[in-house]
């Protein structure tokens, strides 16, 4: 069982940045794929950004150019850096975790843009 905890959410005004973090009990964290999402009050889940060690990065049009994700392998950690940040980007952030053997989600923390 994988234990996946987001943290780092909060308020901030516009143009402000935040760092979400992503910590995972899986002991294939270096090879695993780590995940962003976000999701809106009334809309549907949306990826943000995804990103493994092999293949590197990818980031949503939404977001590329402001957020960037990156890892610490030692520290079985993620990292969302969310900079520029916009009223739009108001929404809980959630970490995905995918090994070769499960899929876990995490709590999701909230992040909330506004003057």
């Amino acid at each position: 069982q994988v234990q996946v905890v987001e943290s780092g959410g909060g308020l901030v005004q516009p143009g402000g940045s935040l760092r979400l973090s992503c910590q995972a009990t899986g002991s294939d964290f270096g090879t695993a794929l780590l995940g962003w999402f976000r999701q809106a009050p009334g809309l549907q889940r949306e990826l943000v950004a995804t990103e493994t060690s092999k293949f590197g990065a990818e980031i949503a049009n939404s977001v590329r150019g402001r957020f960037i994700i990156s890892r610490d392998n030692a520290k079985n950690t993620g990292y969302l850096q969310m900079n520029s940040l916009k009223l739009e980007d108001t929404a809980t952030y959630y970490c995905r975790y995918i090994d070769s053997r499960v899929i876990a989600w995490g709590q999701g923390t909230e992040v909330t843009v506004s003057s």
